[in-house]
C-alpha cells in the first residue's frame, strides 16, 4: 500500500499547488490514500467546508488538523458533519468531531487515521499518549494500518510518541512547524517516523508567511498582521508504504514537489 503524507496546506497558494498538482502524483506514483493537515488552509489559518471540499476534489482523502482548526466559524459544522476532516483526539470530551477515523481505499484496504496534539509550548490538552493508545486500540478491531498524525511543538515529544507507538502503527509523522526535518526511519518495531513533514505552500517566507512583516514583528516585538507569503510554492511530506496484512511500514522517504515540478528525496 501507498500512501502519501503531505504538510500544513498553507493558504491560497498552498491550495493551489494541490489543486494543480496532487492528482498528477496520485497517479504517477499510484498511490492509494492521500493525508494532509489542513489547519492552515483557510488563509493561513483554519479552514472551512468549501475549501475542504476542494481539497477533496483535488484528491486528499483525510484531513488532519490541529489548534487553528477552530479559526473559521463553519469549523464545528464541518467537523460534524464530515468524517473524513478530524481534528486532535485529546480535546475534552464535547468537542465537535472526531479525532480519528476510518477510510477505505478504491482497492477496499481500510486505513485508520488519528491525530492528536502536542502540549509543550502548546494547549494544556489531555495527555496525547495516553489519547493516543487509546484510539490505537479501537481502531485496531477494524485495521491494521494505522497513521498518526503528531501535532505538536515540540521536537522532542513528536520524536516520543513515535517511540510510544513503535510497533503498534504504521507512521508517525509530525506536523505543525512548517519546517521539513530529515530524520525520516523505520523504527525497530516497525513503524515508519518523521518529525515534521514540512508545509504545502510558498518556502520564501517565515513559516509561510511574509518574510518582511514577520521581522518588523521580531524587531520592534509589536504584534501585526502577517500576510502569507506567495513565492516558492512547493508542496511537502512523505511517501510511504506499507504491507496491508501487518501493518508495518516497509519504506518511507521524503517528498517534495515544486510548482514547475517533482523533486524526491530518496532515502
Amino acid at each position: 500500500m501507498r500512501i502519501l503524507a503531505i504538510g500544513d496546506i498553507v493558504g491560497r497558494p498552498g491550495r493551489a499547488i494541490v489543486e494543480r498538482q496532487l492528482r498528477d502524483v496520485r497517479e504517477e506514483l499510484k498511490l492509494d490514500l492521500v493525508i494532509a493537515n489542513c489547519e492552515n488552509a483557510a488563509a493561513g489559518a483554519g479552514i472551512t467546508r468549501a475549501i475542504a471540499d476542494d481539497l477533496f476534489r483535488a484528491g486528499c482523502d483525510v484531513l488532519t488538523s490541529g489548534n487553528h482548526v477552530w479559526k473559521m466559524k463553519d469549523a464545528p459544522e464541518l467537523l460534524n458533519l464530515d468524517p473524513r476532516v478530524i481534528r486532535p483526539a485529546n480535546y475534552p470530551n464535547g468537542a465537535p468531531g472526531s479525532g480519528s477515523t476510518v477510510v477505505e481505499t478504491l482497492e477496499g484496504q481500510k486505513v485508520g487515521v488519528i491525530n492528536v496534539m502536542g502540549r509543550v509550548f502548546m494547549e494544556p490538552l489531555d495527555c496525547p499518549f495516553r489519547t493516543a493508545e487509546r484510539e490505537v486500540a479501537r481502531l485496531k478491531l477494524i485495521t491494521p494500518v494505522i497513521i498518526v498524525d503528531m501535532h505538536a511543538e515540540a521536537t522532542s515529544e513528536k520524536n516520543a510518541m513515535g517511540w510510544y507507538l513503535d510497533g503498534k502503527v504504521s507512521c508517525v509523522f509530525g506536523t505543525h512547524s512548517h519546517v521539513p526535518t530529515a530524520d525520516e526511519r523505520l523504527l525497530p518495531q516497525g513503524t515508519a517516523y518523521i518529525t515534521d513533514l514540512g508545509m504545502v505552500g510558498p518556502y520564501d517566507s517565515v513559516i509561510g508567511r511574509r518574510v518582511d512583516q514577520i521581522l518588523e514583528r521580531f524587531l520592534s516585538n509589536i504584534p501585526n498582521r502577517a500576510e502569507v507569503a506567495e513565492s516558492n510554492i512547493q508542496m511537502r511530506g512523505i511517501l510511504l508504504e506499507v504491507n496491508p496484512v501487518s501493518g508495518k511500514a516497509v519504506r518511507i522517504e521524503r517528498f517534495t514537489r515544486t510548482m514547475e515540478g517533482a523533486v524526491r528525496d530518496a532515502k
